[in-house]
């Protein structure tokens, strides 16, 4: 029987196989009858297909392919653009760069995400070819998640990487073919200012590549658009003298869209397979597995709690969420980050939809495709609608880049409005003023030009490609894996302002304004504004009544406790920047259950008042109660009749016990929040502390600091 029953098995699994190949390799010709030609209707602002147009073709889509020499040598592309990017700006800049180098200087270019594309095979690019760099540095030195798998396999791995030929004259220098071209995205607040670039650079010219030009490097902090718009004319020079061009006959002729519009008539849209109202994307799906969630495709998390935790004021907000993630195989450390895919406000999208005449067309179905037949990657799921694209799809609401409103003047419907989009999109101080500190969003800049309810004829591709795609925000992860294995909690202060160049405006933060509307959906509080559609795809993000998701997913980070749990820890956190600590505390709370020993483990906080913003203030003494030499310092900078008091005067005070534990015991510091002034504060005073403490001169203290820093005893988790 059991010979039997094997012999019947395998032929049954045998019988799916061939069913399944059968329909794998013929699915074109059983797909092939139900999918449809579209034609096109007129659209006023898009140069489209006229009515009566032929049918649209469908071509059938190539398997894609990681080996990029041969996708430039199929497709005839001479320069490739590689990105690193975790917000999207060098996704951006390297869009911007290729299609820069295809109109002015007739280069044969493409873009690619380095994660898309097997890196080994930088050794086979032709000497006559060029590849673009263009790599963010994220946090404390870290390659982009994108960027990862390429930044171990070059720079942290072996001094001299595996490439594909493996047989060189030089065994030393691999890469003496490649010539490259580098800029970097960073934020001069961190420690590690554009490393990531530095480092990849570096790294290649040891290999024997060659730099073209000279490397340029962005500040986040400020100064971004300005760095890369000064960087890339003297690039192009140095490109132009290297592929063999005249610089000065660079074309400035008529604007070639990359993307193609069209719009779908009612009988389209009953045609089509799906329309996508703010997906990701498809989730992937591997046989008897559970999709993964990343950046590329988050997680719809239900909201289980959402709290307030501000107690006295009505202006001021903060946020107390957890969010579900039974069943969904994410996994966290106490802290990683969690990422928090919003959408646009309702009022952006309506005042944007008024300039651009589509009010009425809000919901008209579109595709966006490629004018570039070899490029296969769109900035969205397609078809879809205006609607969505402009709530879920772009970043409307981040103030728009001074080389896009320069490119909106030949569209201006007055000479005043030309004069004023010429005007801000050329000179920097004016564009500093009333768009960058201003913080005003593409529709605010268009009504401040054009006049409040007039509309302006854009091309709605121009926008698709100049508007950079809606990234997630990301927060540190205010919980413990260890305590809350099924949930991950997240802390955020609701952010509104009002700038100093234009207090008649007020700047609303985008994602915890999101979050906001979904607090007062669960709680059932009205009145909050901005308002959002929180509902999700088809309402499939409202659960019950009162219940909502959120789309999520984790982002691993270096910010790690130390593996001994016996090492004592000072932690710095004032305000939200406590919220990392709060999942170490747990953390530790935890080993000490699971019979583990614990070091000492001091909480540094600061915030305005004790009766109003001091945050998990009821929660510390249970958690804190079971681990031996663990204390929380306080720091309040408006508590009535006291003077101002930040976490820094505290450090001075406890000077002694910092030292003993960080010198002497070998412990770990770890600084959360504001990186612009108080990290950099923390810093200058654990070098008084090293001077006083320990004796040292200034020079030997600040080197003792670095070496802390290069040890990972001291970390930081900070933004600008």
């Amino acid at each position: 029987m059991a010979d039997a029953a094997i012999d019947t098995l395998d032929i049954a699994i045998l019988g799916a196989v061939l069913v399944g190949s059968g329909i794998y390799w013929f699915k074109d010709r059983l797909l092939g009858s139900s999918l449809k030609s579209f034609s096109t209707t007129k659209q006023p602002l898009v140069p489209m297909q006229k009515p009566n147009a032929p049918a649209l073709k469908i071509n059938k889509v190539a398997k894609k392919t990681r080996d990029f020499v041969q996708k430039m040598k199929e497709t005839d592309k001479s320069v490739i653009f590689f990105y690193g990017s975790q917000t999207g700006t060098a996704e951006d800049y390297a869009a911007r760069l290729a299609k820069e180098g295809t109109q002015r200087y007739n280069l044969k270019t493409m873009t690619a995400d380095l994660e898309d594309y097997d890196m080994n095979l930088l050794d086979t690019l032709p000497a006559d070819h060029l590849a673009v760099f263009v790599l963010a540095t994220y946090g404390e030195g870290e390659p982009t998640d994108n960027a990862v798998e390429f930044w171990e396999h070059l720079v942290s791995g072996e001094d001299v990487p595996e490439f594909s030929v493996g047989d060189y004259e030089d065994a030393e220098k691999p890469l003496t073919n490649l010539h490259f071209v580098m800029f970097g995205l960073g934020n001069k607040t961190y420690e590690h200012y554009n490393s990531v670039c530095r480092r990849v650079e570096e790294k290649l010219c040891n290999l024997g590549a060659s730099r073209i030009g000279e490397r340029g490097e962005g500040d986040d902090d400020g100064s971004l658009e300005e760095d890369f718009l000064s960087w890339k004319d003297d690039m192009w020079k140095s490109v132009c003298d290297f592929m063999g061009i005249d610089f000065l006959a660079g074309n400035s002729g008529p604007r070639q869209a990359t993307y193609k519009i069209q719009e779908h008539t009612d009988e389209e849209v009953a045609e089509l397979k799906k329309v996508y109202h703010g997906e990701h994307q498809e989730p992937k799906f591997m046989l008897g597995s559970r999709p993964t969630y990343d950046s590329k495709n988050p997680y719809s998390a239900p909201i289980s709690v959402s709290r307030e935790l501000f107690t006295a004021s009505a202006d001021r907000h903060c946020l107390h969420m957890e969010v579900d993630i039974s069943g969904s195989g994410i996994t966290y450390q106490a802290g990683d980050h969690v990422a928090v895919w919003p959408v646009n406000a309702d009022k952006e999208v309506s005042k944007l939809a008024l300039v651009l005449g589509l009010t009425e067309k809000l919901d008209t179905v579109i595709t966006v495709s490629n004018t570039d037949p070899a490029s296969t990657k769109l900035p969205f799921p397609v078809p879809t609608t205006y609607r969505t694209v402009l709530r879920n799809y772009v970043d409307i609401t981040a103030p728009p880049s001074r080389a896009f409103i320069g490119q909106l003047t030949p569209f201006a419907p007055s000479e005043e409005a030309s004069k004023l989009f010429a005007l801000w999109g050329q000179d920097k101080e004016a564009f500093r003023i009333h768009v960058a500190d201003a913080r005003r969003s593409l529709a605010t800049v268009l009504e401040k030009i054009l006049g409040v309810g007039q509309t302006m004829e854009i091309p709605f591709d121009l926008l698709i490609e100049s508007v950079p795609r809606l990234q997630a925000r990301y927060y540190s992860i205010s919980s413990s894996a260890k305590a809350h294995p099924t949930s991950i909690h997240l802390t955020a202060v609701v952010l509104d302002y009002k700038p100093d160049v234009a207090p008649e405006e007020t700047v609303y933060g985008l994602a915890t304004n999101f979050l906001h509307n979904c607090h007062g959906h669960i709680n059932q509080i009205g009145g909050i504004v901005p308002k959002y559609e929180i509902s999700g795809p088809k309402g499939s993000h409202l659960l019950g009544e009162r219940g909502v998701k959120v789309p999520v997913h984790v982002r691993h980070s270096n910010f790690k406790l130390p593996r001994n749990s016996a090492l004592p820890i000072v932690m710095i956190g004032p305000g939200t920047g406590v919220a990392p600590f709060r999942g170490f505390i747990q953390d530790r709370a935890q080993d000490v259950k699971n019979g583990k020993k614990v070091g000492a483990t001091v909480l540094f906080f600061g915030c305005r008042r004790e009766d109003e913003d001091y945050l998990y203030k009821d929660e510390w003494p249970e958690l804190m109660k079971d681990i031996e030499g663990a204390k929380i310092i306080t720091a309040f900078s408006r508590q009535p009749g006291v003077p101002k008091t930040y976490v820094q005067h505290r450090m001075t005070e406890h000077k002694e016990l910092i030292w003993d534990l960080i010198h002497k015991q070998g412990g770990y510091l770890y600084v959360c929040g504001d990186a612009r002034n108080m990290a950099r504060e923390v810093n200058h005073k654990l070098i008084e502390i090293a001077m006083t403490c320990g004796e040292m001169t200034e020079e030997k203290a600040t080197t003792y600091v670095k070496e802390l820093r290069g040890r990972g005893r001291y970390e930081e988790d900070v933004w600008s």
